[in-house]
C-alpha cells in the first residue's frame, strides 16, 4: 500500500465524493472485458500485471520475460500473505464492468485501454485472488474488504479513481463510501470516550492523588486541636 500513487486525503476525498454526479444504476448494453485492453505492456518485457506485482511486492524476482518467481504480497484486503504469485491477482479498484456503466462506455478504446491499465491512481492493487472474484463487478455498497481497517483506505481510492475519470456514482455508493471514509482518522489523534488523557492534555501534577490513611488521621487530630484552642 506505502507505493500506491495518488491516494488522497480524507477531506480532499470527501470533496471529490461530493462533486461526483449522482445517477440510478442502469445496466448499460454491449460490455465485454476484451473493451478495456489491460495488462499492456508497461517497460520492456513488463505488462501491467507484472509491474504491479514488482510495485507492490517485497523482494520480487523476475525472469527474462518479466514474470515473478519469487516474492512476498501482503493483501491489504484481508491482510493475507501470499508467496507465489499465482495466489494474487490484480484488482481494478473500480470494475471494469462498473466504469462501463458509469460512463466508459462512451469512451473510445484507447481510454478505456488506459483506464485498465493506470498505474498513476489507486487503481490497481495486487489482492488475494479468492477476494477479488469474490468482489467481481461490486460497488462498495455491495461488497467490502474483509478489513475494516481498510475501508478508509479503499473508499479514498475509490473516489479517486471516479473522480480522475469522470464517472457517475449511485446514490447507494455515494452513501457506502460517505460511511467508509467516516472511519478514517487523519488530521488528528483519536479521543476515546470517557478517556481525557486522549485528548493530549496532561493531567496536573498531583491532580486525583489520595493521602495515605496515616496522614489523614494527623491532619484530623492537628485540625481538632487547633480549633478547641480557638
Amino acid at each position: 500500500m506505502k507505493n500506491q500513487p495518488g491516494i488522497p486525503s480524507k477531506s480532499v476525498a470527501q470533496s471529490e465524493l461530493a462533486s461526483l454526479p449522482v445517477k440510478a444504476f442502469v445496466d448499460v448494453a454491449g460490455y465485454n472485458r476484451s473493451l478495456f485492453p489491460h495488462w499492456s505492456t508497461q517497460s520492456g518485457t513488463c505488462n501491467t500485471r507484472e509491474f504491479v506485482l514488482k510495485r507492490d511486492g517485497t523482494n520480487v524476482v523476475v525472469n527474462s520475460a518479466c514474470a515473478a518467481t519469487s516474492g512476498t504480497w501482503v493483501s491489504p484486503y484481508d491482510g493475507k500473505t501470499w508467496t507465489a504469485a499465482s495466489d494474487v491477482d490484480i484488482d481494478h479498484m473500480v470494475p471494469l464492468s462498473n466504469a462501463w456503466d458509469s460512463g466508459a462506455s462512451t469512451w473510445t478504446t484507447p481510454k478505456r485501454e488506459q483506464f485498465a491499465n493506470d498505474i498513476s491512481s489507486p487503481q490497481l492493487w495486487a489482492v488475494t485472488d479468492d477476494l477479488n472474484q469474490a468482489k467481481g463487478d461490486k460497488s462498495p455498497d455491495l461488497w467490502k474488504p474483509p478489513l475494516t481497517s481498510f475501508y478508509c483506505t479503499y473508499a479514498k481510492s475509490w473516489v479517486q479513481v471516479k473522480y480522475k475519470w469522470a464517472l457517475t456514482i449511485t446514490s447507494a455508493e455515494k452513501a457506502a463510501l460517505t460511511s467508509m471514509l467516516d472511519t478514517c482518522r487523519e488530521g488528528g489523534s483519536t479521543t476515546t470516550a470517557g478517556n481525557p488523557a486522549s485528548t493530549g492534555s496532561p493531567k496536573p501534577s498531583g491532580q486525583g492523588r489520595v493521602l495515605p490513611v496515616e496522614w489523614q488521621l494527623v491532619l484530623w487530630t492537628s485540625l481538632s486541636i487547633w480549633l478547641t484552642l480557638r
